[in-house]
């Protein structure tokens, strides 16, 4: 546990760092690039006006606006995100909804305000816990005795072309990351179902749903090929693979993702396949 704890410091710092300043500068095309998981992850969670929702890493609020509206004006998002700088940018964008409170912290061990929320929300924001289980059971707390709870996560990184391919295209010139264990905190934690269950349940989660889902994301936002390189070089493990190479390698990395994506431009779009579980659970 102890190294499952490291990793999860390291996130932390991560997301704090070079991490959150590049998810802020790439917020608009990831709101775009991400809206339908967005819209569909809410619309699965069957918000209801006047409820209390609490997001777990809500970025710069691409779900949250989704969940305010959903909510109304008599509603509430608390929504939770442990990066300084993308809360920053998610204040500023937001600041004349009344009914969103945003707070910095870290959701395995923040002090949450008992029995307040009828939903447990998160899209892809749950997956980064050294002790996952034990994560869930602090914002367990948080719910009210009959709530529920919702959440997308990723599959598996070959489900995942979008990600996978930039990757694999950048690795002809950098380094390979370290291959993660499979229950280290990441993006890819998740992928398997069999643990998302037992994490829940030992978390005293009634019986979870995961429902398998496919998406075409169109990594440009409708700006063509350079936009989509620009995009993958600067999030995920793409981002991380680069980070700290010499600019020679990191402009034939570069080139490489263009050669790959290349394929799959049809006009402005550049198109991949994503896959995703939405899991829901109730008390």
């Amino acid at each position: 546990m102890a190294e499952t704890d490291a990793l999860h410091e390291d996130q932390i710092a991560y997301w704090n760092g070079a991490g959150g300043t590049r998810w802020v500068a790439q917020q608009e095309r990831t709101d775009t690039v991400m809206a339908e998981i967005a819209a569909l992850t809410i619309e699965r969670a069957r918000v209801q006006p006047g409820e209390t929702v609490l997001e777990i890493g809500c970025g710069c609020g691409g779900a949250t606006r989704g969940l305010s509206q959903a909510v109304g004006a008599k509603g509430e998002v608390l929504a939770l995100d442990v990066s300084a700088p993308i809360l920053v940018s998610a204040v500023r964008r937001f600041s004349e909804a009344s009914n969103i409170k945003f707070v910095q912290g870290d959701a395995a061990s923040y002090r949450f305000p008992e029995g307040v929320a009828d939903l447990l929300f998160s899209r892809f924001g749950v997956m980064f816990f050294g002790d996952p289980a034990a994560a869930f059971a602090n914002m367990r707390r948080a719910l009210k005795p009959n709530a529920r709870m919702s959440f997308a996560c990723w599959r598996g990184l070959t489900e995942n072309p979008w990600m996978m391919v930039p990757l694999e295209a950048v690795y002809e010139h950098v380094p390979r990351l370290p291959r993660p264990e499979p229950d280290a905190p990441g993006a890819f934690s998740f992928a398997e179902p069999d643990r998302v269950r037992r994490i829940l349940l030992e978390a005293s989660f009634a019986e979870p749903t995961l429902e398998s889902v496919n998406f075409t994301l169109d990594l440009a936002s409708g700006g063509g090929l350079e936009a989509a390189m620009d995009y993958v070089a600067e999030i995920g493990a793409t981002s991380r693979a680069l980070d700290g190479q010499p600019a020679a390698q990191i402009a034939k990395a570069k080139d490489s993702i263009r050669r790959t994506l290349a394929p799959y431009r049809h006009g402005g779009r550049v198109a991949l396949k994503a896959g995703i579980w939405i899991v829901q659970a109730r008390l």
